[in-house]
């Protein structure tokens, strides 16, 4: 399975209105993905080894990620860059298993930069944990206005692009996996 991060912990984010429209385009085209929602994810932030905690809330997300298929992290910008709550929730993420030949593809959101500067903080940040980066990455500039209350775009071109990333990394995913090229046939191949 594929999932969804919703990058940002804001309640009642953009962010997760776009995450909920396009796991609508996943399942369109036959694929279930799940969302992973740093709302929910938040109050298990504290725990683990940084605070010599467990991971007891916090270890089913990090699970997840480490069983997935491929990750589609959705990120807005924050003063520059991502979030302080994802890049948070990436240093808790089990390194390598979580990144390396792990398919990753992304999308911005902003205002006048459509996140693009998050989005390069995030690939600098996967890339250097070996994961395979997507390279259709989509910028979605004057979010607030070009989201309808429910997530979806009103752009119709905006729309189509989002349904060729959709389509793209699933191909992307499926080329790598049938390759055993993809985090999963290697974790599985080193055991």
């Amino acid at each position: 399975m594929k999932y969804i991060i919703a990058g940002t912990d804001r309640p009642g984010s953009n962010t997760l209105k776009l995450a909920n429209y396009i796991q609508g385009i996943y399942k369109s085209q036959g694929e279930t993905v799940e969302i992973i929602d740093l709302v929910e994810v938040k109050e298990h932030l504290h725990t683990g080894p940084h605070y010599g905690k467990e991971h007891s809330g916090l270890q089913p997300y990090l699970d997840k990620l480490v069983a997935s298929e491929g990750l589609i992290v959705i990120c807005p910008e924050y003063n520059g860059s991502m979030p302080g709550a994802l890049k948070y929730f990436i240093d808790h993420m089990k390194f390598p298993e979580t990144f390396e030949y792990r398919p990753v593809c992304f999308i911005g959101l902003g205002w006048m930069f459509g996140g693009l500067r998050p989005v390069e903080h995030l690939q600098q940040v996967f890339g250097y944990r070996n994961a395979f980066i997507y390279p259709e990455r989509i910028f979605i500039t004057n979010a607030p206005k070009v989201l309808n209350e429910q997530g979806e775009p009103q752009d119709e071109g905006l729309k189509k692009l989002l349904v060729k990333q959709a389509t793209g990394f699933r191909n992307f995913v499926s080329a790598l996996s049938a390759f055993n090229l993809d985090a999963n046939s290697v974790i599985a191949s080193k055991k």
